[in-house]
């Protein structure tokens, strides 16, 4: 994967060879990617270990291979090693509400898979790791979407329920539940 570098993360940037750094498209001058080697590694992963590991970008310190166990989104299974420890995943309940909570995240993942179509384009993520993450992010939206649909009201559309959740996080951070 391409790790996404921030530009206040001047710390990291000095720590990493420029050689590695190319500008992150689509966003603004100074965010940086940092690419991989031909084995599919970070290039900072030297001898088994994170050889900048203090200092290591934002994107790594909250990356959580969790979210595709958690979500259902498939991982990638060219990186063996993180496929491995997704299947490895199980999870386990306090009660039915925490189970049904899990299945609500999973509907939303799935949700946004298969409807990416009806929204704008760019709204919804295409890397699998941005759209799990999405799924975490909305899936109380979903779940109230879901309730307000009870057997006297009509299930709302796939149309309507993409533009709620573009609407939603068009919203700025502070105002969203």
């Amino acid at each position: 994967m391409f790790i996404h570098i921030k530009p206040e993360e001047t710390e990291t940037v000095g720590h990493i060879p420029r050689a590695l750094l190319f500008p992150a498209p689509g966003l603004p001058e100074g965010h940086v990617l940092m690419g991989y080697t031909d084995e599919g590694l970070c290039p900072m992963f030297v001898n088994g270990e994170c050889s900048i590991y203090e200092h290591r970008p934002q994107t790594c310190r909250s990356y959580d291979c969790r979210v595709f166990a958690a979500t259902g989104v498939p991982v990638d299974e060219s990186q063996t090693e993180i496929a491995d420890r997704v299947r490895a995943w199980a999870f386990s309940y306090k009660g039915e509400g925490e189970r049904a909570e899990h299945g609500t995240v999973m509907q939303a993942a799935a949700f946004l898979q298969r409807s990416r179509d009806l929204s704008p384009k760019g709204s919804i993520p295409a890397y699998p790791v941005q759209l799990a993450a999405l799924a975490v992010k909305i899936y109380k939206l979903f779940s109230d979407l879901g309730e307000k649909s009870g057997e006297d009201t009509p299930a709302k559309s796939d149309a309507a329920i993409a533009q709620a959740i573009v609407k939603a996080l068009s919203k700025p951070a502070t105002s969203r539940r």
